[in-house]
């Protein structure tokens, strides 16, 4: 036996003990429903980890999209977001959201108070998977604030929104609260309102109050201020997809739940479609299939598909995608009209299009698919007015609360940087660092 061939033999050896330890330490039978359990338990944590993955796919995107002077203060935050977030989640966030309570929020889980051990701990792997929707959430207004928000107001407004803005909304819908109890209960099975509306808002309020870079706007004229990679920018929308098919079939918490397929498939078509349909958008309005704003359409489609990802045919992901897609390029423009700065369209990607993707379900849903017709498959009107219920409470709450919350962060510590410190770039000025210090990045009409 060669050398390759015994440390082949070790590794296979080592892997069955490994194997083994659950079974030896925690007294688990291999039983058909142990085996069940483990298969959905690894499936919950493999795909957890794709949806941390999306991290680093928001900071490719956001860094591409805005500019070299302030890469490094976007790596920073999509990195502590995470940090701070999975802090506040613990502590805080995940006892609200899935804790016993009320229709409103939950009282108990705290610190994960109710994990007990043994049996027990599948509520870590179910914690573990929740967590990285959160963080998701937070890091969504990272983009829409980007290149003159504060560090530490940025840091304060993840505990705020992990620990209590995302909890609050994913209790109504995910952990029993009121909107699941609805006649028709509302649906959002992987997140286009809890997560990415909830980011979406929150992205709103950040750039309403921080208000639009310096430069951006002078009186109707709307000065575009180009990323400094589009090449970052699309490796980030690579990343995101790829972590999508851990946020959509993930949201199963099941890896013997056969119906991941159809949600692999349905979020494929759906953020293809969401591409297309914003690249002959941006084709027909501006004359040039421009990269941006495909790269953004491509990600509208995908939160658009993510509501209704179990519950539509691939057809209906088609259609959903692509008017996502349309939808996105359309929400760029309106923003940029009424002069709200988001420099990556954050808001129009997660907010505009996760409203369109929650809606869609009470129009598209088939029962062959997910139990339920929607209004173009003869379930009537009910199921779309449980939509517009959800779509509209979460906006009531969201938006409101996160424009409070980015008031008084600016009354108290200043949430935006002084002029001379924006036009320095905040990798300087924040963290005495630059993220490419061979090359000029901090001029002023850079």
């Amino acid at each position: 036996m060669n050398i390759h061939k015994k440390w082949l033999t070790l590794f296979v050896f080592m892997f069955l003990i490994a194997l083994s330890v659950p079974y030896m330490v925690l007294g688990y039978e291999a039983t058909p429903e142990n085996n069940a359990k483990s298969i959905d338990l690894i499936w919950m944590l493999l795909t957890a980890f794709l949806v941390f993955m999306m991290q680093g796919g928001f900071a490719m995107l956001e860094t591409g999209l805005t500019r070299a002077k302030s890469a490094g203060n976007i790596m920073m935050k999509n990195l502590l977001d995470f940090c701070f977030g999975a802090l506040a989640f613990w502590a805080i966030g995940f006892g609200i959201m899935f804790g016993v309570g009320n229709l409103l929020f939950g009282t108990t889980g705290f610190f994960l108070s109710a994990g007990k051990g043994g049996t027990d701990l599948w509520q870590y792997g179910f914690f573990m998977f929740q967590l990285v929707f959160a963080a998701t959430a937070a890091t969504i207004v990272s983009g829409a604030v980007a290149e003159r928000i504060k560090f530490i107001g940025y840091l304060i407004y993840t505990v705020v929104i992990t620990a209590l803005i995302y909890p609050i909304v994913g209790h109504w819908i995910w952990g029993s609260g009121w909107l699941s109890k609805l006649a028709s209960p509302f649906i959002d099975f992987a997140g286009s309102t809890v997560v990415h509306s909830v980011g979406g808002w929150s992205a709103l309020a950040g750039a309403i109050v921080l208000g639009p870079r310096i430069g951006k706007y002078f009186g109707k004229t709307i000065k575009p201020i180009k990323g400094h990679s589009l090449t970052l920018a699309a490796l980030g929308v690579f990343l995101l997809w790829f972590g999508w098919y851990g946020f959509n079939p993930g949201s199963t918490l099941s890896g013997t739940n056969w119906s991941i397929a159809l949600i692999a498939v349905t979020t494929t078509l759906g953020g293809s479609a969401g591409a297309i349909g914003g690249l002959i958008t941006s084709w027909l309005k501006y004359k040039k299939p421009d990269v941006g704003l495909t790269l953004g359409a491509t990600i509208g489609g995908l939160v658009a598909i993510t509501a209704g990802t179990a519950n539509t045919s691939p057809l209906s992901s088609i259609i959903i995608g692509a008017i996502g897609g349309i939808l996105y390029v359309y929400s760029v423009a309106f923003f940029d009209k009424i002069k709200i700065d988001d420099p990556v369209g954050a808001v129009s990607a997660h907010a505009t299009c996760g409203v369109w993707g929650t809606l869609a379900v009470g129009l598209f849903a088939q029962e062959a698919y997910g139990g339920i017709n929607g209004l173009f498959f003869g379930g009537g009107i009910s199921q779309l007015v449980s939509q517009l219920i959800g779509v509209g409470s979460v906006f009531i709450f969201v938006f409101p609360a996160m424009l409070i919350t980015f008031k008084i962060m600016d009354k108290a510590i200043g949430l935006r940087v002084s002029r001379e410190d924006e036009l320095k770039g905040l990798d300087i000025v924040e963290h005495g660092a630059e993220a490419y210090p061979d090359f000029s990045t901090t001029a002023v009409n850079n």
